[in-house]
Parts: structure tokens; C-alpha cells; sequence
């Protein structure tokens, strides 16, 4: 009977450690799901912060680029404009010259 009552009772010890190996191994998942799913969301944020970044780096380069081509035009522009007043004037005055005989 002692016997009986001892195996039983190693039996129902046995059950509850494969319970308790179940309930830690379900837990243990769920902690790995948990870290996963929390390292994934940082990455992701990581992600968009860096594009962010690379977003708004390049809008402003952009703006200064657009500015320095512009104010290089506005150069161009006036640089064309003195040295071609010399000839309109010219020509300006070669017609008028020609109308009045």
C-alpha cells in the first residue's frame, strides 16, 4: 500500500512538473513574442526617424540649391543684359540714323 501511495504520489509530482514546464515554456514564448514585437516597433521607429532625417536633409539642400541656381541666373542675367545694352543701343540708334536719312 506504502508503495502504491508513494508511486501515486510520484505520478501527481511528475504531472505538476510538466504542468509547470508547460506554463514556463508558454511564458517564456510569450516573452520572446513580447521582445520581437518590441524590437520590431523600435526598428520600425528607428526607420522613420531616419527618413525623416534623410527627408528633411534634402529638402533644405534642395531650398539651397534652388537659391544658389537662382541667384546664379540673376547674375547671368544681368552680366547678358550689360553686354548686350552696348549693341541694342547701337542698333537703336543705326535705325534711328537710317529713318531720318
Amino acid at each position: 500500500m506504502e508503495l502504491i501511495k508513494k508511486i501515486k504520489q510520484a505520478e501527481a509530482q511528475a504531472q505538476q512538473i510538466i504542468e509547470q514546464a508547460k506554463a514556463d515554456a508558454v511564458k517564456a514564448a510569450e516573452e520572446a513574442r513580447k521582445s520581437r514585437a518590441a524590437a520590431q516597433a523600435q526598428a520600425e521607429q528607428q526607420r522613420r526617424q531616419a527618413i525623416d532625417g534623410a527627408v528633411g536633409k534634402a529638402a533644405s539642400e534642395g531650398r539651397a540649391e534652388a537659391a544658389a541656381l537662382k541667384a546664379e541666373a540673376d547674375t547671368r542675367r544681368q552680366t547678358l543684359r550689360r553686354e548686350t545694352q552696348a549693341k541694342i543701343d547701337a542698333a537703336a540708334n543705326r535705325v534711328v540714323s537710317y529713318l531720318r536719312g
